[in-house]
């Protein structure tokens, strides 16, 4: 697998560029041809800590995980076991597509009964969605105290996702 490594606010050493490459490289004995495979590594500096995030799309898919840690190595393993789980979590759906051809990938390893149990929906809601501006989506997410509230976006007439992002601002999702 191709590695390309870039830092915001941070230089990337040599040290880390090894480490980061020795790490990730151990991704591809689960791809088939992993020499086409190229992972996008972005190493930010944030206060004490460095955060980690690895992007590596496949065909039809993307694996992506990000970690914060105040050491970046440390960032960098726990980035690889949530790319690791990742992985086995969707093994079946993988294997299923990858016998239609979408995917890249060559799963040699077992699932345990418990990461194999399909996706259970536990409660459906239906919601009258009344026109109202971004701030009032807002309002409306805040005082529900949710992630996300969808709605429909009185200036473009679409229905929007309105969500909390991870850095305490928020993100529209415009579906037309």
């Amino acid at each position: 697998m191709k590695i390309n490594i870039r830092g915001n606010k941070i230089e990337i050493t040599d040290s880390i560029k090894n480490y980061a490459e020795g790490k990730l490289g151990k991704l591809d004995k689960y791809f088939d041809h992993p020499d086409e495979i190229t992972a996008s590594v972005l190493v930010k500096e944030n206060g004490v800590y460095q955060k980690v995030e690895v992007t590596i799309p496949i065909k039809k898919t993307m694996l992506r995980a990000e970690e914060s840690n105040k050491d970046v190595c440390a960032a960098i393993d726990l980035v690889l076991e949530k790319l690791e789980r990742q992985i086995r979590k969707n093994k079946t759906k993988m294997q299923h597509k990858n016998s239609k051809g979408n995917y890249d990938l060559f799963i040699d390893f077992e699932v345990s009964e418990e990461e194999q149990e399909p996706y259970k929906i536990v409660k459906r809601k239906e919601i009258d969605t009344k026109p109202m501006d971004e701030e009032e989506a807002i309002l409306q997410m805040n005082l529900l105290g949710h992630d996300f509230f969808v709605f429909k976006n009185i200036e473009t007439d679409d229905i929007s996702v309105v969500y909390k992002r991870k850095d305490d601002n928020y993100g529209i999702i415009n579906m037309k």
